[in-house]
């Protein structure tokens, strides 16, 4: 970040604010010009527990707020789409719509019918023959998105406010950033792009230059602390694919490599503190919000697994990151308050833990795949076409093509097979899920039905929700940059922090379960809005200087 940050500021107060010691920043009352919302893609519970005492730089900060330790994406699908649409709205993917990164809609035209989260379907993409949800094949759109974020309320109560997203995927702007937003960036596998017509500010402008030139350049590898070093044990996934002992070492010209490591958190970091000073946030009465999605800890997550060397590399990375940016606000005397928390966890890889002593862990079945199953069915029965849709495990969709009576009959069977499968826990029907009350009380209390229930959407969801087994990955085979996954109903997914910081906020740390779903309620007593229709979440009235409304 610091030679990016350096790079991409006409004014020189970056590079000098991460070179030299900042100013302490000032205590703090009142309303915050600017709101700072950071999402690390992620960034489990288990993680913030596991490297809080190598913390020195911006987590280490943070954490001398209010820290809720059990914060929790309480719904199923634990995926990177749902859950960043819970963290600035209030509300569950049952009400957000925002069911999975990916579902399908069997009414659409176009031959996949796979709809992403973050586009709009009814937009002809830049490449119609490739639209099959992959990156630059679909038009970025909030438009499945059918809530506000916070930054829309704010700027229908003051059209002065200023609402920006920046991150490093286009379903974490867009569902922090919401509808209205004046500015939106994010990284496309080439560059920092945008959905909205709005002007293109200088910072992305040099950016993107310097990023490009960063890219063309080979980078050695990060020299592991002794606390990362212990962590460097190789685990061979396959003949040419080995995780546990990289450094982050990259090829000149490997834009992947640069987005699963610390480069591409630093970079969106970077961006996001010359977009400050660009456009002037939080320099009037107006307060603006800033929201920042940053991808990369997701990344090396799914690459290598989080409980390896790379893993501890990218925290402490990240750290240091976050203390640069911090840094650079107090050099510019901004009135900020921040918000961090994750949109999912993750479990390790089945052979790291094995390797530990869990027995549970194993890659599951490549015969739980829904194209394998609908085959087999439709074999037994007679019927052409997919039969059954979808992925391994979470939601499955019957082929509507099918008679009515098929399809009863293709239910029947797929059930039976679920339940006996052993890597199987639980399955339910769309009729099932339905029928349960929408979940309320202390999250870390819901039941498997609750957890499926708040993922719900009549409209969107399956016919079926398979729940597969705790530490079954439902990866069956791994390949280069695919070792772990995400997704489940179980807490290595679920469990999350939830961390407010201010300056001069007394710090405490919290242990009740609480919702992502309470960070909107409480931001906004933060800010002062009142009159906000109810959400899911509470207001979280142990936080200080928060006056939640009374109900």
């Amino acid at each position: 970040m610091r030679k990016l940050v350096g790079i991409v500021l006409a004014a020189g107060l970056a590079s000098a604010a991460c070179a030299q010691p900042a100013p302490a920043p000032q205590p703090r009352t009142g309303v915050p010009r600017l709101l700072i919302a950071i999402s690390v893609d992620q960034f489990s519970a288990d993680l913030f527990d596991t490297y809080q005492s190598q913390y020195t730089g911006g987590l280490a900060r943070i954490a001398s707020g209010t820290v809720f330790r059990n914060g929790y994406q309480a719904h199923a699908a634990t995926e990177t789409c749902p859950g960043h649409s819970t963290i600035l709205t209030g509300s569950s993917p049952a009400h957000t719509g925002i069911i999975a990164n990916n579902w399908t809609d069997q009414s659409v035209a176009r031959p996949n019918k796979s709809i992403y989260c973050a586009e709009d379907e009814r937009l002809a993409p830049p490449n119609p023959a490739a639209a099959d949800g992959t990156a630059g094949s679909y038009v970025p759109s909030p438009a499945h998105l059918r809530v506000q974020t916070l930054g829309d309320i704010l700027k229908a109560r003051s059209p002065q406010s200023l609402n920006v997203a920046v991150a490093g995927k286009d379903r974490a702007a867009i569902m922090m950033g919401g509808h209205n937003v004046d500015q939106r960036w994010f990284w496309d596998g080439k560059t920092f792009v945008t959905d909205r017509t709005s002007r293109v500010p200088a910072t992305i402008t040099q950016a993107n230059a310097a990023i490009a030139s960063t890219i063309a350049v080979a980078r050695p590898g990060l020299t592991p602390t002794p606390f990362c070093a212990a962590r460097a044990t190789p685990f061979a996934l396959s003949p040419t694919f080995t995780v546990g002992n990289g450094n982050f070492a990259r090829a000149a010209g490997d834009a992947r490599r640069f987005r699963a490591s610390p480069e591409m958190d630093g970079t969106t970091l970077a961006i996001a503190a010359s977009l400050i000073q660009e456009l002037g946030l939080g320099a009037d009465n107006a307060p603006d919000i800033l929201s920042i999605g940053l991808s990369a800890t997701d990344y090396v997550g799914h690459s290598y697994g989080p409980g390896g060397q790379e893993m501890c590399l990218q925290m402490l990375s990240l750290d240091r990151d976050l203390g640069d940016f911090f840094r650079l606000l107090d050099s510019r005397q901004v009135d900020y308050a921040v918000v961090l928390t994750a949109d999912h966890g993750s479990p390790d890889i089945p052979e790291r833990l094995r390797a530990r002593g869990n027995a549970q862990a194993v890659r599951a079945d490549a015969n739980l795949a829904t194209a394998a199953i609908g085959k087999a069915i439709g074999g037994r029965f007679q019927l052409s076409g997919p039969v059954l849709l979808g992925d391994l495990g979470g939601d499955v969709w019957i082929d509507k093509a099918l008679p009515a009576a098929a399809r009863v009959q293709v239910e029947k069977a797929a059930v039976a097979y679920y339940r006996g499968h052993p890597q199987v826990e639980a399955v339910f029907t769309a009729r099932q899920i339905r029928a349960l009350r929408f979940p309320t009380g202390s999250p870390d209390r819901w039941t498997i039905a609750d957890r499926v229930r708040a993922s719900f959407d009549p409209q969107r969801s399956g016919d079926l929700y398979v729940v597969l087994k705790q530490y079954v990955m439902p990866i069956p085979n791994p390949s280069t940059g695919y070792a772990a996954t995400h997704g489940s109903v179980w807490d290595y997914d679920r469990r999350v922090p939830i961390i407010f910081w201010r300056p001069g906020m007394r710090g405490s740390t919290r242990q009740e379960a609480i919702s992502t779903t309470s960070i909107l309620p409480t931001l906004e007593a933060m800010l002062g809005l009142s009159g906000v229709p109810k959400v899911d979440g509470p207001c979280l009235a142990t936080v200080p200087n928060v006056a939640c409304p009374a109900h």
